[in-house]
């Protein structure tokens, strides 16, 4: 791929570059492709250039969701280079759950990016990339909001990352999200099916909302606590949509507790200092603590989980004792 992407200090590739696509590359989105491969190219021209047609597979149009094939030929544009390199990203090292020659995964802290873009220099790929230079092939399996805490999955290898996204498309992994509400909640076990559009706000900024011809979301929400003003609830995703679980929740009247885009704003600003019945929440209450899949090379049945964020923990004892706890 050396000659494939023009180097940093062009600014303009001179000519369109065409690429064929290996296994190792097959599976992967074509806007993660071009991401990856792209370097030093603004993620706003990537997704201008798809948007566009400029790129082409096969000679033929394609949207930015379209999975890579094995000996596919793509038509990479030219691309104007970013003027300015970005700053390398330090090295960094996160909690690890679990790891072997096929996977890692992580215990991630709220606040942190998983990735770089829309104002963020760096996430966390790229720190644990600085951090294992030996790593060529670490990828994101999935993704988690920025102000969510909880596990993270990334692939070492290519063939890790495409069996893992096989299982996620086809329903076989089981995610499950520890989520603070506020309000009144009535029901052991409740399904939320509610279709989601994604759209862009006029600031740049990506949102969800519920549409009748969005994409066919679903949501399971058992409750665990229950408090005088708040419920903790676990959440299973039966589909993974962006801010899925966010965007369920407050269309159904139940704001989490410390959710910027789609919460209780008046709630938010409260949350942050302490009162005479709990303590202080300065952060999304959304914590993803249990994830099972088939390991992508032995097939094994896996089920890891992490302990719910020391901040989100405290809180929750600052509520007192709750008035239901539900047994399972």
């Amino acid at each position: 791929m050396q000659n494939d992407v023009v180097p940093p200090s062009t600014q303009l590739a001179p000519q369109a570059q065409f690429v064929k696509i290996t296994d190792e590359e097959a599976g992967q989105r074509i806007d993660n492709y071009l991401l990856r491969v792209c370097k030093g190219v603004p993620k706003s021209h990537i997704y201008r250039v798809l948007r566009s047609g400029e790129v082409r597979v096969n000679k033929g149009r394609i949207d930015q969701l379209y999975r890579l094939h094995e000996g596919d030929v793509v038509r990479i544009p030219p691309v104007r280079m970013a003027e300015r390199t970005a700053a390398a990203a330090p090295a960094a090292e996160f909690k690890i759950i679990f790891e072997d020659a096929q996977l890692l995964v992580i215990d991630k802290p709220a606040g942190v990016a998983v990735h770089g873009g829309s104002g963020v220099s760096y996430g966390v790929i790229e720190q644990l990339r600085a951090s294992r230079p030996d790593a060529k092939s670490l990828e994101l399996v999935h993704r988690l909001d920025r102000d969510t805490s909880g596990l993270l999955m990334l692939a070492k290898k290519r063939s890790a990352l495409t069996h893992l996204h096989a299982q996620m498309r086809d329903g076989q992994t089981d995610k499950r999200y520890l989520v603070l509400v506020h309000g009144d909640w009535k029901n052991a076990r409740q399904h939320i099916k509610l279709a989601l559009q994604k759209y862009t706000t006029a600031e740049g900024e990506r949102r969800v909302a519920v549409q009748a011809d969005g994409l066919a979301s679903h949501t399971v929400f058992t409750l665990l606590r229950k408090f005088d003003q708040f419920a903790l609830l676990e959440a299973e995703l039966k589909t993974g949509r962006t801010h899925q679980i966010r965007v369920h929740l407050s269309a159904s009247g139940f704001a989490i507790a410390g959710d910027d885009k789609y919460g209780d704003f008046a709630l938010n600003r409260a949350l942050l200092k302490a009162d005479n019945t709990r303590g202080a929440l300065k952060r999304m209450f959304l914590h993803a603590h249990q994830i099972t899949f088939a390991h992508p090379e032995t097939g094994k049945s896996m089920t890891l989980n992490a302990s719910l964020a020391a901040e989100c923990e405290r809180f929750l004892v600052s509520l007192g004792q709750p008035l239901t706890i539900a047994t399972r």
